[in-house]
């Protein structure tokens, strides 16, 4: 097909949500919002107000859609704080454990190091090498040749000459979530990255796929990406064994949404930030918006058995999720 869609006006989008039933008491305002948001990224949190494809349910204002929109936005920011909280931590302890095992400069020897190996691309057939250590060399090098480098590589340079990059503790001050993720996980030795995941109560095998996820979702927050209703691309493996208060196996279905997600992170601020407040602000967060449809975050439903309950949505009720062992 052909796409022949032509661009709308703001106020020929008003018309066109109005013509499909969607109540816009103040067009002005809706406008102000759509020329600010975009009709195509609102058009998203439409969505579960429509039974039927572009046909609004009855009643649907303006109002429920722009602030289910203003949920996800203040979802996401949230994430994102305790995702930074946890970045630094997971740096810390990285850098600790191993400069005590192997020295200050660990990250420069390659013996730690899984060997440069080949894998097969399942979509294309086509191989490609996976080479950390050098990876990670080139990251360090990059930065190290910025026009503007960190104080502390700066300084680092202009005092010493040996060994050519910096100590661990700086250089891994430069990488991202995602570059420590690849660096985990490029280590050689299980039993290195058992020192670093024993510090978050999880197997190393866990915590591998923990950062993963993480990087994943940090980047959603980061493009501003929709994480309120979203399927997991890089879903986070079921924790089988906890050593810290966990979920009930009812959650474990669930892994690939937004709430298993928050989970993860709440499991390692107990070790981060055991004095954070994920939950009052989760909390406080679906009470500014309390007609959010928080279901679509992936919290699992239970059948209902009161005497009341029929096969409409009251045959099942979400799980009190704030009163399961892992958030009480």
């Amino acid at each position: 097909m052909k796409y022949t869609k032509l661009p709308l006006t703001y106020q020929g989008q008003v018309e066109l949500w109005k013509s499909r039933g969607l109540v816009i008491e103040d067009e002005q305002r809706a406008i102000r919002y759509l020329s600010n948001i975009s009709y195509y990224r609102l058009s998203a949190y439409a969505l579960p107000f429509q039974t039927k494809k572009d046909f609004f349910n009855a009643d649907t204002n303006f109002e429920q859609v722009l602030n289910l929109y203003l949920f996800d936005r203040e979802l996401r920011l949230l994430t994102f704080n305790a995702i930074e909280r946890l970045e630094v931590s997971i740096r810390a302890k990285m850098i600790y454990e191993l400069a005590h095992k192997y020295g200050s400069h660990w990250q420069d020897d390659a013996r730690i190091f899984k060997a440069p190996h080949r894998l097969k691309n399942r979509k294309t057939g086509n191989y490609f090498t996976i080479d950390v250590f050098s990876e990670v060399q080139d990251m360090i090098s990059k930065t190290a040749r910025e026009k503007h480098p960190e104080t502390f590589i700066k300084h680092y340079k202009n005092n010493y000459s040996k060994p050519v990059n910096p100590p661990s503790w700086m250089c891994l001050e430069v990488l991202t979530l995602g570059q420590l993720s690849k660096l985990y996980n490029g280590l050689k030795e299980n039993s290195d990255k058992t020192l670093i995941a024993n510090a978050f109560g999880v197997h190393y095998s866990v915590f591998k796929s923990w950062l993963h996820t993480l990087t994943y979702v940090r980047n959603i927050c980061g493009h501003h990406g929709r994480l309120w209703n979203r399927d997991i691309a890089i879903e986070p493996q079921w924790l089988l064994k906890p050593r810290k208060p966990w979920l009930s196996n009812d959650f474990e279905g669930v892994t690939n949404r937004t709430f298993y997600v928050f989970c993860v992170i709440k499991y390692l601020l107990k070790t981060a930030n055991p004095t954070h407040n994920l939950k009052k602000h989760l909390q406080d967060l679906m009470s500014k918006y309390p007609d959010t449809p928080i279901e679509y975050m992936g919290i699992p439903s239970i059948p209902n058995d009161t005497d009341d309950a029929d096969n409409t949505d009251e045959a099942n009720i979400l799980i009190d999720w704030q009163n399961q062992p892992l958030w009480s």
